[in-house]
């Protein structure tokens, strides 16, 4: 069985080959196409198939063809190819699922060749003509599946035919779109897309947009979703690129409301400090909480117009002059500040071609190149075709191919050829062969005779029978494409090799890692670490307050206010209502796992005074209810003091009750007291560090104690609560690096056995010839 690790290494392969240009014959050096690298076990391995992978690596690489980069290269070749010899002599090559696997593979290498490059040019013009302009509409879409019967789809056609011409009237087209559109957004948007540009929807689609001017009401057009209306509001000139930064907190919808505020807050504060001047790189490294983003200024990668939230796009594009940047703005992910770096005009067409021409071919579009791509294909594959033939196979047709239930072939003298590719034939029986490998009950049949839709069958047999020609004799027709598809061959046999070899060996060889790892545990080491808190203050004056908070070691989550579970006189019962308080405390407990609740239990002036006892009881019955719900019992605290009460006090019922209060030991906790009216007053790094670990820890002295470190205007103070000696890192700590040790080592002992069973002589005389003087 192939390995999920050769699929995914496969797949990274082909990715990269498809990108590549590969429709053209690549050019071959006669001597380098038979003159031989080198030989193993006997067998020659030619310099051309060397220099193919050779150049495919190291095309751009300043020291291609140096003696170096040539030994090195040819020795990892070697080992490449006697691992794939091992596999061909354990018949990992005529296994079922390698076959397969492979043709997969073969029929994805193939999409490249089986495009027409003279389409593929006109529509690549196309789209770029149609990106020099950017087309504001809405839409109406009323679904309809593109096999459903010609009765339903008659019915859905005048729905929408009724809804243009309603649109065509004056009615409101937003109006219309909340009222009858089955996109699922148009609730929300009122049908509205936005801007957008050519190859950012499906073709059709794209048409229309461009096709109807701003203020009018397309035609109805078909897509594989359904049927379309489309008001166009707005054109106006391509936009261009624009590449910026920015930094965000996130604020995502549904999350608590204390949550929300707090990254309202979080983001006013930020936006507020850079107005006062303060660095934008460095709000954004200390705060900003996009972590591929962060360490770069916020920068993100250039977008245009319809690639990113409208939101975001739009509050990007108005800004004017470059380091000019937002107020907070938010959008699905969270709250952003945005700060535009540059903007860019659409670039020229050559810069641009290949990346048009990729997405034209998966695009829709593309049927237009398929049916061009036919018409090549029977010029230079000598097509004929016998329509007498044709006409014979039609006068067959009956219902049962309507039904699915063909199963018709026709004796030797009627089995005539249909047509030829190559002067291979194509008979009636192949073709009737076809049909009853596809039968089904078809939709599309229903208002077609039989011998219409086993024309209809025909053409696409037709095609079909071209295309598999096609594919077959790929390998004789392009050098490069013969190349690859070795490539990916010799591929698929080394990654199941390996993980049987080395991956999976070294991971289930429990014996044999341990032993590594005893006999190299020189390798697997701690450096000196510190067990340590860094806090980071925003002002040295809030360092006692600190200090004093920290001695708490639990701290009062203030955002949430819980309801009290309240008595009858003299009871210890909780009754419904005093249960759902307490059930509130179970779910805001299960939300957050370092919350603790706190309960005190409170009587009235003549409780107090007749039966103190209560409190306790109290106490311990909403404890057993809490715990009966699945709360740990060490999640719970009591606090067991009575206020007294005057003897004349006047008997209040709502002083007999257990009131709940949250509690957290976690650093969020202690950040939140500081930061509920000023976001970035305080941030807490937790954790065991090496040196190199931690900015702040790398510039102290490396002992138990408290330092005051200031660095960009801000007090750092660190607690280092222990000091671990170097020390040899346990099994379970270094498991990650032992296993990828071990099967380096294992492949480099593998390696040894497979040159001696496969003995490899070296052509020094060729290699020298392919090394620059």
């Amino acid at each position: 069985m192939i390995s999920l690790r050769s699929s995914i290494a496969i797949s990274l392969m082909l990715s990269v080959a498809l990108a590549c240009k590969t429709t053209q014959k690549q050019p071959t050096s006669q001597s380098s196409a038979t003159s031989v690298i080198e030989t193993i076990a006997g067998k020659p391995v030619t310099v051309n198939e060397f220099k193919y992978v050779y150049n495919k690596n190291n095309s751009s690489a300043k020291d291609a063809y140096t003696k170096e980069s040539i030994n090195e290269y040819l020795d990892l070749f070697t080992n490449f190819k006697l691992k794939v010899k091992e596999a061909e002599a354990l018949g990992l090559d005529s296994a079922e699922s390698f076959k397969s696997e492979l043709n997969g593979y073969k029929k994805q290498l193939a999409q490249p060749y089986l495009t027409e490059k003279s389409a593929t040019d006109i529509l690549a013009k196309e789209a770029y003509e149609r990106m020099k302009e950017e087309v504001s509409a809405a839409h109406i879409l009323l679904t309809i599946a593109p096999d459903a019967s010609s009765e339903d789809t008659l019915k859905v056609y005048n729905q929408i035919n009724d809804i243009r011409n309603k649109a065509l009237a004056g009615s409101n087209f937003e109006e219309l779109a909340v009222q009858y559109s089955q996109d699922p957004s148009a609730k929300s948007n009122k049908g509205n897309l936005g801007y957008f540009s050519a190859l950012q929807m499906v073709y059709p689609f794209e048409n229309a947009a461009y096709n109807t001017k701003a203020g009018g009401i397309s035609n109805i057009i078909r897509t594989r979703f359904g049927y379309h209306i489309l008001k166009v509001f707005n054109r106006r000139a391509s936009q261009g690129q624009v590449l910026t930064a920015h930094i965000m907190i996130r604020a995502t919808e549904g999350m608590p409301l204390s949550d929300s505020l707090a990254a309202k807050q979080k983001i006013d504060e930020i936006y507020s400090r850079l107005k006062k001047g303060d660095s934008w790189n460095l709000l954004a490294e200390q705060f900003s909480e996009d972590v591929n983003s962060k360490s770069k200024g916020g920068e993100l990668p250039w977008f245009t117009t319809g690639r990113m939230i409208p939101s975001f796009e739009e509050a990007a594009y108005a800004l004017k002059n470059k380091e000019d940047y937002t107020s907070p703005i938010r959008t699905p992910y969270g709250w952003h500040i945005i700060k535009l770096l540059d903007k860019k005009s659409l670039e020229p067409f050559a810069e641009l071609e290949k990346d048009i021409k990729g997405k034209v071919g998966k695009d829709s579009r593309s049927e237009l190149n398929r049916s061009m791509l036919i018409q090549r294909l029977k010029k230079d594959n000598l097509f004929v075709s016998f329509p007498k033939s044709l006409d014979a196979a039609l006068t067959l047709a009956d219902s049962s191919i309507i039904y699915g239930a063909w199963a018709k072939s026709v004796d030797a003298a009627n089995n005539n050829t249909l047509f030829s590719i190559n002067n291979q034939k194509f008979n009636t029986n192949d073709f009737f062969k076809y049909i009853t490998a596809q039968n089904r009950r078809s939709k599309d049949a229903r208002n077609m005779t039989p011998s219409q839709y086993m024309k209809v069958l025909y053409r696409v047999y037709e095609e079909e029978s071209l295309i598999a020609y096609e594919e077959e004799h790929l390998e004789t027709k392009y050098e490069d494409y013969r190349m690859l598809v070795k490539e990916y061959r010799d591929g698929i046999l080394l990654f199941q090799l390996m993980d049987e070899k080395v991956w999976s060996k070294a991971i289930e060889d429990t014996v044999g890692l341990k032993e590594f790892y005893t006999k190299n545990q020189k390798n697997y080491q701690w450096e000196t670490r510190a067990h340590a808190k860094v806090y980071s203050l925003a002002s040295d004056s809030l360092l006692p307050k600190l200090k004093s908070e920290i001695k708490k070691d639990k701290y009062q989550v203030t955002s949430i206010i819980l309801a009290n579970s309240f008595f009858k006189s003299s009871s210890a019962e909780l009754d419904e209502t005093a249960k759902k308080a307490a059930d509130e405390v179970v779910a805001k407990l299960k939300t957050d796992k370092t919350y603790i609740v706190e309960l005190k239990a409170s009587l009235d002036s003549k409780e107090a005074q007749s039966k103190p006892s209560l409190q306790a009881q109290r106490i311990a019955a909403a404890k057993a209810y809490l715990i009966s719900k699945g709360v740990d019992s060490s999640r719970i605290e009591l606090v067991n003091s009575i206020v007294k009460q005057a003897k004349k006090a006047k008997v209040n019922e709502l002083d007999r009750h257990v009131s709940y209060t949250l509690y957290s030991k976690s650093n969020k906790a202690l950040e939140a007291i500081f930061n509920e009216s000023a976001p970035l007053t305080l941030q807490i790094t937790e954790g065991i560090f090496q040196k190199s670990d931690n900015d702040i820890l790398k510039t102290l002295d490396w002992k138990v104690g408290e330092f005051n470190t200031v660095k960009d205007g801000r007090l750092y103070y660190t607690i280092i609560s222990k000091i671990d000696a170097p020390r040899a890192k346990t099994f379970e700590e270094a498991k990650g690096l032992v296993i990828s040790d071990y099967q380096t080592y294992l492949e480099k002992e593998w390696i040894q056995s497979l040159k001696k069973k496969y003995p490899v002589v070296v052509n020094t005389a060729e290699v020298e010839k392919l090394i620059k003087k």
